[in-house]
Protein backbone atom coordinates (compact mmCIF):
# COMPACT_ATOMS: atom_id res chain seq x y z
CA UNK A 1 0.00 0.00 0.00
CA UNK A 2 0.87 3.59 -0.79
CA UNK A 3 -0.40 7.17 -1.60
CA UNK A 4 -0.60 5.57 -5.04
CA UNK A 5 -3.57 4.06 -4.14
CA UNK A 6 -6.14 6.97 -3.18
CA UNK A 7 -6.97 9.63 -5.74
CA UNK A 8 -8.39 13.61 -4.64
CA UNK A 9 -10.91 16.12 -6.14
CA UNK A 10 -8.39 18.48 -7.44
CA UNK A 11 -9.43 22.28 -7.38
CA UNK A 12 -10.87 22.12 -11.38
CA UNK A 13 -13.16 19.75 -9.64
CA UNK A 14 -11.72 16.58 -11.68
CA UNK A 15 -10.97 13.16 -9.83
CA UNK A 16 -7.26 13.25 -9.56
CA UNK A 17 -5.11 10.23 -8.82
CA UNK A 18 -2.15 10.67 -6.62
CA UNK A 19 -0.32 7.89 -9.40
CA UNK A 20 0.69 11.12 -11.14
CA UNK A 21 3.05 11.60 -8.37
CA UNK A 22 4.96 8.53 -8.72
CA UNK A 23 8.66 9.08 -8.67
CA UNK A 24 8.52 12.55 -6.82
CA UNK A 25 9.08 13.54 -3.05
CA UNK A 26 5.83 14.44 -2.03
CA UNK A 27 4.61 16.51 1.03
CA UNK A 28 0.79 16.28 1.66
CA UNK A 29 -0.19 18.78 4.28
CA UNK A 30 -3.82 19.64 5.67
CA UNK A 31 -4.16 24.06 5.25
CA UNK A 32 -6.34 26.61 6.40
CA UNK A 33 -6.85 30.12 5.27
CA UNK A 34 -7.46 31.89 8.66
CA UNK A 35 -5.23 30.00 10.82
CA UNK A 36 -2.27 31.05 13.47
CA UNK A 37 -0.02 28.64 11.45
CA UNK A 38 -1.04 30.08 7.49
CA UNK A 39 1.78 31.82 7.18
CA UNK A 40 3.24 28.70 6.57
CA UNK A 41 1.73 28.91 2.95
CA UNK A 42 4.86 31.38 1.88
CA UNK A 43 7.42 28.87 2.99
CA UNK A 44 6.18 25.56 1.78
CA UNK A 45 5.74 27.99 -1.59
CA UNK A 46 9.35 28.62 -1.35
CA UNK A 47 10.31 25.00 -0.46
CA UNK A 48 8.26 24.10 -3.64
CA UNK A 49 10.00 26.87 -5.99
CA UNK A 50 13.14 25.70 -5.00
CA UNK A 51 12.64 22.14 -5.23
CA UNK A 52 9.91 21.57 -7.76
CA UNK A 53 12.00 21.03 -11.03
CA UNK A 54 14.50 18.77 -8.83
CA UNK A 55 11.06 16.11 -7.96
CA UNK A 56 9.54 17.44 -5.39
CA UNK A 57 6.12 18.35 -5.17
CA UNK A 58 3.45 19.80 -2.70
CA UNK A 59 -0.18 18.81 -2.52
CA UNK A 60 -2.45 21.15 -0.38
CA UNK A 61 -5.78 20.14 0.89
CA UNK A 62 -7.44 22.85 2.79
CA UNK A 63 -9.87 21.51 5.85
CA UNK A 64 -12.68 23.42 7.86
CA UNK A 65 -12.20 21.26 10.60
CA UNK A 66 -9.87 22.96 13.15
CA UNK A 67 -11.77 25.61 14.84
CA UNK A 68 -13.60 26.51 11.29
CA UNK A 69 -10.33 28.38 9.75
CA UNK A 70 -11.08 27.15 6.31
CA UNK A 71 -14.98 28.68 5.50
CA UNK A 72 -14.61 29.43 2.06
CA UNK A 73 -15.37 28.08 -1.22
CA UNK A 74 -12.86 26.03 -3.06
CA UNK A 75 -13.14 29.12 -5.79
CA UNK A 76 -12.47 31.34 -2.54
CA UNK A 77 -9.57 29.39 -1.60
CA UNK A 78 -7.47 29.00 -4.72
CA UNK A 79 -7.93 32.55 -5.33
CA UNK A 80 -6.34 33.72 -1.58
CA UNK A 81 -3.34 31.41 -1.85
CA UNK A 82 -2.94 32.41 -5.44
CA UNK A 83 -2.89 36.40 -4.40
CA UNK A 84 -1.68 36.50 -1.03
CA UNK A 85 0.61 33.45 -0.77
CA UNK A 86 2.07 33.14 -4.48
CA UNK A 87 0.88 29.45 -4.20
CA UNK A 88 1.54 27.41 -7.41
CA UNK A 89 1.70 23.97 -6.08
CA UNK A 90 -1.57 21.37 -6.18
CA UNK A 91 -4.56 21.96 -4.31
CA UNK A 92 -7.16 20.21 -4.09
CA UNK A 93 -10.66 20.74 -2.84
CA UNK A 94 -11.66 20.85 0.76
CA UNK A 95 -11.27 17.93 2.63
CA UNK A 96 -12.27 16.53 6.02
CA UNK A 97 -8.71 15.10 7.46
CA UNK A 98 -9.99 13.48 11.08
CA UNK A 99 -13.80 11.70 11.67
CA UNK A 100 -16.32 9.18 10.38
CA UNK A 101 -15.87 11.69 6.95
CA UNK A 102 -12.07 11.51 6.73
CA UNK A 103 -10.44 11.18 3.30
CA UNK A 104 -9.66 7.63 3.08
CA UNK A 105 -6.00 9.23 1.90
CA UNK A 106 -5.72 10.80 5.43
CA UNK A 107 -6.81 7.74 7.10
CA UNK A 108 -3.79 5.97 5.53
CA UNK A 109 -1.12 8.93 6.63
CA UNK A 110 -2.43 8.98 10.32
CA UNK A 111 -2.11 5.17 10.34
CA UNK A 112 1.64 5.13 8.95
CA UNK A 113 2.79 7.53 11.44
CA UNK A 114 1.68 8.64 14.83
CA UNK A 115 1.19 11.71 16.52
CA UNK A 116 4.67 12.63 18.19
CA UNK A 117 3.35 16.01 19.79
CA UNK A 118 3.63 19.88 19.22
CA UNK A 119 7.01 21.60 19.82
CA UNK A 120 6.08 23.37 22.97
CA UNK A 121 8.47 26.44 22.12
CA UNK A 122 6.92 27.35 19.02
CA UNK A 123 5.45 30.52 19.61
CA UNK A 124 1.97 29.92 18.02
CA UNK A 125 1.61 26.69 20.78
CA UNK A 126 1.21 29.51 23.46
CA UNK A 127 -2.68 30.34 21.61
CA UNK A 128 -2.81 26.69 19.98
CA UNK A 129 -2.46 24.18 23.24
CA UNK A 130 -5.02 26.01 25.15
CA UNK A 131 -7.30 26.94 22.60
CA UNK A 132 -7.14 22.83 21.57
CA UNK A 133 -7.10 21.60 25.60
CA UNK A 134 -10.55 24.10 25.96
CA UNK A 135 -12.07 23.69 23.09
CA UNK A 136 -11.28 20.56 21.48
CA UNK A 137 -9.60 18.03 24.39
CA UNK A 138 -10.82 14.99 21.99
CA UNK A 139 -8.28 16.06 19.48
CA UNK A 140 -5.89 14.43 21.87
CA UNK A 141 -7.48 11.35 22.72
CA UNK A 142 -5.77 9.06 20.78
CA UNK A 143 -2.14 9.19 18.79
CA UNK A 144 -3.01 9.12 15.49
CA UNK A 145 -5.64 11.62 14.11
CA UNK A 146 -4.35 15.14 12.63
CA UNK A 147 -4.67 17.56 15.41
CA UNK A 148 -4.58 20.91 14.17
CA UNK A 149 -4.05 22.30 10.69
CA UNK A 150 -0.57 22.20 8.42
CA UNK A 151 0.35 18.76 9.91
CA UNK A 152 2.33 17.61 6.93
CA UNK A 153 3.27 14.33 5.88
CA UNK A 154 6.49 13.47 3.50
CA UNK A 155 6.37 11.17 0.95
CA UNK A 156 9.57 9.08 -0.71
CA UNK A 157 9.46 8.45 -4.53
CA UNK A 158 7.94 5.17 -4.05
CA UNK A 159 5.05 6.87 -2.52
CA UNK A 160 5.73 6.02 1.34
CA UNK A 161 5.05 7.76 4.35
CA UNK A 162 8.51 9.07 5.80
CA UNK A 163 7.80 11.45 8.71
CA UNK A 164 4.84 13.56 9.86
CA UNK A 165 5.49 16.97 10.84
CA UNK A 166 3.20 18.30 13.19
CA UNK A 167 1.68 22.15 12.78
CA UNK A 168 4.39 23.27 15.42
CA UNK A 169 7.23 22.50 12.83
CA UNK A 170 7.93 24.91 10.73
CA UNK A 171 8.04 24.19 6.72
CA UNK A 172 11.70 25.51 6.46
CA UNK A 173 12.64 23.33 9.20
CA UNK A 174 11.88 19.77 7.12
CA UNK A 175 14.38 21.49 4.10
CA UNK A 176 17.00 18.52 4.95
CA UNK A 177 14.63 15.69 5.35
CA UNK A 178 12.99 16.72 1.75
CA UNK A 179 17.13 17.02 -0.05
CA UNK A 180 17.55 13.62 1.51
CA UNK A 181 15.01 11.96 -0.20
CA UNK A 182 15.41 13.86 -3.21
CA UNK A 183 18.60 11.97 -3.66
CA UNK A 184 16.56 9.27 -4.05
CA UNK A 185 14.95 10.68 -7.69
CA UNK A 186 18.34 12.13 -8.87
CA UNK A 187 20.22 8.68 -8.27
Amino acid sequence: MSIYHYSAVAMNGKDKSLREYKGKVVLIVNTAGRCGFTYQYKDLQRLYDRYKDKGFVILGFPCNQFDHQEPDSNDQIQTSCMLNYGVSFPLFQKTDVRGNDAHPLFNYLTGQKNFKGFNEMHPVSKILLPLINEKHPEYLSDNYSIKWNFTKFLIDPEGNVVDRFECTTDPIDIERDIESLLQQVTA
